[in-house]
């Protein structure tokens, strides 16, 4: 039995990167949101063994590397079922653009081979297996408006937002994650070092740096993480930074410029943009374009622009397009349309 499968892509709302964890990931917040761009999946188990993936696309991979192949080797395992796994991907999202492609793909997998195989995992095994295979990957089996915590593997599902018009936007730029996060790294340690000689000249002695003083330099993630989580709440409860509520009239709008009061912004933009200014000329066509809330999705290359209408959104699309710049109007995907269109019909 074949199972055709919609693998959907998200965009970040915001992206707060913490200090450096032990197991060398970095503590992130952040807010994801599905949207209905996606790629298309077959998964068919037939007799035999092992693990086969297509694609056209020969810059995916089809050996173990493959989130997908990582994902049904798992589940396999975890049902105790035999078999050859045949993985037939249809490449449709970008590339290293930032929208979860792989992971979203894993997902994929994991819910075809379920049906294929009428068995299914409890929604804890469900979790491990997608934590297991990527940070990022536990996010598509919640869909809609997520809040992501951890190293992005704690997903906790928010109230939905409505659908909003947007404008998918990935210049033939290739970010890797692995080096924004080193650059990240660079980036802070530098102003941690200069907000260091700082204390010292206050403190008039150059080789001396009070305890309290370097517990407070050391600590300064935690304040950025904190502060994105108060954001995330003053958006979502409809409060301004002072405290009072913008929340009237139209739900989808007041959200949208809420979510701009709130301040909520993307860190990666700090060193990608730096390195790839096109990505940051994007970013201000589509907001001299009219986008409401315009911000890279995790660390690019897409940069993406939430507009006021269908027509909006395509028409700035098509002068994206025009200009070189490869973009496509969709839709943010909510929770329960995300979970009636994951499989094709």
């Amino acid at each position: 039995m074949s199972v055709t499968v919609r693998s959907f892509a998200k965009i970040n709302l915001g992206l707060r990167i913490g200090a450096a964890r032990e197991d060398g990931f970095h503590e992130l917040r952040t807010v994801y949101q599905t949207i209905a761009l996606h790629d298309v999946l077959k998964i068919e188990v037939q007799r035999g063994s092992g693990i086969e993936i297509r694609c056209k696309d020969a810059r995916v991979p089809t050996d173990e590397s493959n989130t997908c192949y990582r994902m049904a080797d798992r589940v396999m395992h975890a049902l105790k079922q035999r078999g050859k796994v045949l993985i037939q991907i249809d490449k449709k999202l970008p590339i290293q653009g930032g929208l979860g492609a792989a992971s979203s793909n894993a997902v994929a997998t994991l819910v075809g081979l379920e049906r294929a195989l009428k068995q299914q995992l409890s929604p804890e095994q469900q979790l491990e297996l997608a934590a297991e295979v990527g940070s990022d990957v536990p996010l598509f089996l919640v869909g809609g408006t997520v809040l992501g915590m951890g190293r992005g593997e704690q997903v906790l599902p928010l109230e939905d937002l409505p659908a909003y018009d947007c404008v998918i936007a990935t210049p033939n730029v290739g970010v890797s994650t692995p080096k924004a996060f080193r650059d990240w790294d660079e980036q802070v340690g530098e102003e941690r070092e200069e907000q260091a000689r700082a204390f010292n000249r206050r403190a008039g002695d150059p080789g001396y740096l009070p305890h309290n003083e370097r517990k407070l330099t050391a600590n300064n993630h935690s304040g950025t993480i904190n502060g994105f989580s108060h954001s995330v709440f003053a958006w979502l409860c409809g409060t301004t930074p002072t405290g009072v509520s913008s929340r009237a009239g139209n739900r989808a709008e007041a959200l949208l410029l809420d979510l701009v009061r709130a301040g909520i912004e993307n860190d990666f933009e700090r060193v990608v943009f730096p390195q790839h200014p096109e990505l940051r000329d994007v970013k201000r066509v589509l907001e001299r374009e009219g986008a409401r809330y315009s911000s890279l999705s995790g660390s690019g290359s897409t940069v993406y622009g939430i507009f006021d209408g269908k027509a909006a959104a395509e028409s700035v699309a098509k002068k994206l397009t025009a200009d070189g710049i490869p973009a496509q109007a969709t839709t943010t995907l909510p929770r329960g349309e995300y979970w009636k269109s994951i499989l094709e019909k």
